[in-house]
């Protein structure tokens, strides 16, 4: 790596000619590969280096000389800024295209297992306003953009209700409208952060850890219910009562408003108590029939629309027949299981997260599904081979792990199950291509099908068969 403060050198006109892993994209200069964001193959760019080692660089664009063909306008007032969407500048054909090439490269060079040619991603109907749920962070030093520092002006109201700037936990940049969610979360955000400057309520120091007001999440469903859940660090019964109330005038919508205190040191609320104000304290997601019942603390796939193409490749590489049992690994709040449980003799779910398996099983007995089971448990530990002599050799396996893939002990206690079909559902093609290769001695890969659930971001889900050889 350089040394601090050693003054890099300013690549000119360079041409960029390829994509790379996290929405970057790629320079070959020499025999450096240079990595830089917001730009597309086809720009001719100077680039200053921010980063060095032997064979490889990171920097920025600092001037166009030629715009890609490929090159469309962001539509996002912040792009480039919150680090989010970084591929709005590419038409979504392109954006697919990449993603399944990204897909064919992982699975080659990562895997290195025999493949059959790669099904056509499925891309999503919806590339805009397409998540069910954002999270937002409330900081009294919000983040200045380039343009600001520059004009010498100053800015007495730092307070913000944003993003954090990737890789800076203290830096959050204040959001006015975003293209991911329904719209009525920008009117919601943007009343609360009205009502609370109005009002001085103290947006939270992140680095001090004080000030009233932490964190809001916000989400949507397809059955049109709003769950709404404000997360406040100091304990003040009559200001939360004053926010909630305005908010539960202003937003008739809000069919569910919820409320956290968080005094700890980080922001999760998996271990936090949640107080019910209005409302429900869950939403409904409906899918194929069936309800699926989501907390503040449930897993729900962020693409409603999308997780129900995912799902249904699912149940088709299952190939379920009513006669087998499955198990569906990291299930989460068992939407999986549950949406393949009629097609099955029995679904065995196992999953960490305790609160989700209460989920799951709820989702179950909403559904009138009698054929599942929820096991709470880590996997590697769970799933063992005195399980698998207890409750059965499964036929088939169903997997979703989360990004890091699976343990090691997991894949050896696949492997002693023997399933006659695995279907590994994947939102890191790099880690799923490793766990491939772990496989392979026993199974041959049969299928390969790309999702897009994020556009205009360079992550992609893949579906793959793998069967018994």
């Amino acid at each position: 790596m350089s040394k601090k403060g050693k003054n890099l050198p300013l690549i000119e006109k360079a041409l960029v000619s390829g994509i790379a892993s996290e929405g970057k994209a790629i320079v070959r200069h020499n025999d450096l590969v240079i990595f830089v964001p917001y730009v597309v193959p086809g720009d001719i760019i100077d680039i200053q280096l921010t980063r060095k080692r032997n064979s490889y660089a990171e920097g920025k664009a600092v001037f166009f000389h030629t715009y890609s063909p490929q090159r469309r306008e962001a539509f996002c007032e912040h792009y480039g800024v919150c680090g989010g969407c970084q591929w709005q500048i590419l038409p979504y054909s392109e954006q697919l295209r990449y993603k399944q090439q990204q897909v064919r490269d992982l699975l080659t060079r990562i895997g290195k297992v025999e493949l059959p040619e790669i099904s056509t991603i499925v891309g999503s109907a919806k590339t805009e306003f397409y998540r069910n749920k954002l999270e937002f962070t409330f900081s009294d030093k919000r983040w200045m953009t380039e343009e600001e520092i520059r004009s010498g002006n100053t800015f007495d109201n730092r307070n913000a209700l944003g993003f954090h700037i990737p890789g800076m936990f203290d830096k959050v940049l204040d959001i006015k409208s975003c293209w991911l969610q329904d719209p009525i979360s920008d009117r919601i955000r943007n009343e609360i952060k009205s009502f609370a400057l109005k009002n001085d309520f103290s947006f939270f120091d992140l680095r001090n850890q004080s000030g009233f007001l932490r964190n809001i999440i916000i989400r949507t469903s397809t059955t049109g219910e709003i769950m709404l859940i404000v997360v406040f660090f100091e304990d003040d019964p009559i200001r939360i009562e004053q926010l909630l109330n305005h908010l539960s005038d202003r937003f008739p919508e809000i069919t569910s408003l919820l409320y956290i205190i968080n005094k700890k040191a980080n922001d999760t609320i998996t271990d936090l108590e949640v107080f019910r104000f209005k409302g429900n304290d869950f939403i409904f997601e409906v899918m194929e029939g069936l309800k699926f019942k989501i907390g503040p603390k449930s897993f729900y796939q962020t693409n409603s629309e999308q997780a129900y193409n995912l799902y249904r490749i699912v149940r088709n590489f299952a190939g379920l027949t009513g006669k087998e049992l499955v198990y569906d690994l990291y299930t989460g709040t068992g939407t999986i299981a549950n949406f393949v449980a009629k097609d099955a003799l029995q679904v065995i779910g196992i999953e960490q997260v305790p609160e989700a398996v209460e989920d799951a099983r709820t989702n179950s007995e909403l559904n009138g599904i009698t054929n599942t089971l929820f096991f709470h448990g880590d996997m590697k530990d769970l799933l063992n081979e005195a399980f698998i002599e207890k409750y059965g050799r499964p036929d088939v396996i169903l997997t979703d792990p989360p990004r890091v893939g699976m343990h090691d002990d997991v894949i050896k206690t696949i492997l002693f199950a023997e399933p006659q079909r695995i279907v590994y559902v994947s939102c890191n093609p790099a880690t799923q291509a490793r766990d491939l290769n772990a496989l392979d001695n026993r199974y041959k890969v049969k299928k390969v099908q790309p999702v897009d659930m994020f556009p205009h971001t360079h992550h992609v889900e893949n579906v793959v068969l793998l069967e018994k050889k």
